[in-house]
């Protein structure tokens, strides 16, 4: 058998970030996924984003199911916490994972058949109950893993690698999480690293339930013609609403942008997102707006990627539960157990 790992000496010309890390410091494993598929984009896009953000690797924890989609923790952020749950439950670890330790940087990576199928559920409470994470779904349509039989994310009337028409309607993680109540909800394509890259470090630093819904092609059965997740398909019917630039409070991360209206939007930590407006009569932060948005380019045969909706105001699940601003990993055995006394007392104010 014949393993391949990468060298460990790095370049002398890889320029560090602020602390002192390369690039090449967030990396993971060999990717063992088919060449050219989209899911390796998306990881190449995850480097680069924590690399420009400065984050630490030991504060960021990396979460998945099972899928192709859920392999690819492997590939990136090799420095970093990693827990590789069942198929579709990856929403209930990270939410038990964060009330334990508020202080780790959430990262959920996941597909389409592991969060659209048999975690659907999980998916939802997640979203409602706004669990401080980043969401990401590597969304192909199929189920990679099992010769590319339809997921529920493929959309109705398109061609299976084998010729099959897909009968049953689509579900649309983008809308679902709108309606679910999600407060920073974006799509993207894994062709499309100058977009990716930026709605990745503003979820990233988004606190609350951050989505994004990323269409990536499995070039092994969803790339062909008749395929709405298919590379080509994409490219032709992709509707970007803007396209947008991080600026920390302390250095900014500059892109080059389709010319357009630019409006700020001042996140909890004083980040800020600049959307430059490729649809002129879009509102970012209009929840009704977005779905019906979504639903009209649909009927239109286009798929609508960016910033589909953020709340600066929004709120995670730590305050709505009002827990401790101590993690409970930091708690001892007297805070844990404050004796009978004060079990009498809770008791008491029960009955």
């Amino acid at each position: 058998m014949t393993f391949l790992a990468k060298p460990k000496l790095h370049h002398p010309a890889l320029k560090p970030n602020e602390l002192g890390y390369t690039r090449r410091d967030y990396e993971g494993s060999i990717s063992t996924l088919c060449a050219g598929c989209g899911h390796d984009s998306i990881s190449a896009a995850i480097i680069q984003a924590v690399y420009q953000m400065n984050l630490p690797p030991h504060r960021i924890a990396k979460l998945s199911g099972i899928g192709c989609s859920s392999k690819t923790p492997t590939y990136f952020l090799g420095n970093s916490h990693g827990f590789n749950s069942v198929h579709g439950r990856m929403p209930s670890v990270l939410t038990g994972a964060n009330l334990a330790n508020r202080d780790l940087i959430y990262l959920g990576v996941s597909g389409d058949g592991d969060s659209a199928s048999i975690g659907l559920g999980q998916f939802a409470h997640a979203i409602r109950r706004g669990v401080n994470m980043t969401y990401i779904v590597e969304n192909n349509g199929v189920y990679g893993l099992t010769k590319g039989q339809f997921s529920a994310t493929a959309d109705r009337g398109s061609k299976s690698k084998k010729g099959a028409i897909n009968a049953d309607e689509s579900i649309d993680m983008v809308a679902l999480a709108l309606q679910l109540g999600a407060t920073f909800v974006a799509r993207s394509f894994s062709g499309d690293k100058t977009q990716l890259v930026p709605l990745i470090e503003a979820a990233l630093n988004h606190q609350g339930a951050a989505f994004i819904d990323v269409i990536s092609p499995c070039v092994a059965f969803n790339n062909h013609t008749g395929s709405t997740k298919a590379f080509d398909y994409v490219r032709e019917h992709n509707e970007a609403v803007n396209y947008m630039d991080v600026i920390t409070p302390r250095a900014p991360i500059t892109v080059e942008y389709a010319q357009g209206a630019v409006e700020d939007v001042t996140q909890h930590d004083g980040t800020k997102l600049r959307l430059r407006k490729l649809a002129a009569t879009y509102d970012v932060h209009d929840r009704n707006g977005a779905m019906a948005y979504l639903q009209t380019r649909k009927a239109a045969g286009e798929i609508v990627t960016g910033l589909l909706f953020v709340d600066p105001e929004a709120e995670d699940l730590h305050v709505s539960l009002n827990t401790a601003k101590t993690p409970l990993k930091d708690f001892n055995d007297p805070h844990l157990c404050p004796g009978s006394q004060a079990l009498d007392k809770l008791n008491a104010s029960l009955r």
